[in-house]
């Protein structure tokens, strides 16, 4: 079956006169009228694996209120502590300066030959989900994971993401062990209410093909997608578009002072106009990945993007 995104849907409903004439009144002035578009910073921003002095969750709450952002978006593995009185302040920290706490960036990886090596992956996600539900936070990014035949990071970006398999095995093999890992999931994503976004982020998730033939295998409310605007290395846009109807959260790359593996020349009004276009109405949230300090590059890439979307 054909995907039907989100505003065909309505439009269709309100050309064959499905709905009351009220709410199709409402529906049409909905297509209009736009939404103030809502900005989150990633924690990662600030903390990017190495600034040592920008790692406590709570300073990066208190810097986002500071420069005028609307949510936060926390990186797990940023995280020193995850008891649940840790967990209850920084939700409290983020409600007193005014900020949502919108996402939960999280990484795992199902493709692995290894059976155990999965079943570890996915206990860790349901981990990851319950620790979501304590924050309050209503949606969590996920990975496919990669086959790690790549020495490092360093190595992979600079072969542009692409790796070999594992001897032995094909990516059909991939993709049976990632749907596997994710359905195992979502019971207990939809009893906390955490949204699943997978990210088009390396591995499996590194083509947009990728992405939706795992979200539509699946064909769960539970599971949509994580947007990434910088992880599509070649003609990002069309790419983009594809995965844009399913997405819940928008992750939005900045590089100022070089990117730390590669700079995209991304066009942000075109990619505001592919989500208003796909109706997208969740929040924005800013991924800083370049060398310049984070204390001016961020302000500044918060400024670029409300100019982008206004």
């Amino acid at each position: 079956m054909t995907p039907v995104s989100r505003r065909s849907l309505l439009c269709g409903a309100v050309a064959a006169g499905l709905l009351p004439q009220h709410v199709r009144a409402g529906a049409a002035a909905s297509m209009v009228a736009q939404r103030r578009t809502r900005f989150a910073v990633s924690t990662y921003s600030f903390w990017q694996f190495k600034n040592k002095d920008l790692r406590s969750i709570e300073t990066c709450i208190d810097l986002a209120a500071e420069w005028g952002f609307d949510g936060v978006e926390i990186l797990e593995m940023q995280m020193t502590n995850t008891d649940n009185s840790t967990l209850q302040k920084l939700k409290q920290r983020a409600f007193v300066n005014g900020l949502d706490l919108c996402g939960f960036s999280t990484h795992q990886g199902w493709v692995s030959p290894d059976p155990e090596v999965r079943r570890a992956n996915t206990k860790k996600t349901i981990n990851s989900i319950e620790l979501a539900y304590k924050l309050g936070i209503p949606t969590m990014r996920v990975n496919t994971g990669r086959w790690g035949t790549s020495a490092n990071f360093d190595v992979l970006m600079a072969n542009r993401g692409i790796e070999p398999t594992v001897e032995g095995y094909t990516e059909e093999d991939g993709f049976k062990w990632v749907i596997d890992g994710l359905n195992d999931c979502l019971p207990v994503a939809e009893k906390c209410g955490v949204t699943l976004g997978l990210e088009n982020h390396w591995g499996l998730g590194r083509t947009a093909d990728g992405v939706m033939r795992i979200v539509n295998a699946i064909d769960s409310p539970w599971l949509k997608t994580t947007l990434d605007t910088g992880n599509f290395l070649e003609d990002p846009y069309d790419r983009l578009e594809q995965i844009a109807d399913d997405a819940v959260l928008v992750q939005a790359k900045t590089y100022y002072g070089g990117g730390m593996w590669y700079s995209l020349d991304l066009d942000y009004p075109r990619i505001a106009g592919l989500l208003r276009k796909h109706n997208f109405g969740g929040y924005v949230s800013l991924e800083f990945e370049g060398k310049e300090d984070p204390r001016t590059a961020i302000p500044k890439s918060l400024g670029m993007l409300q100019a982008a979307f206004a």
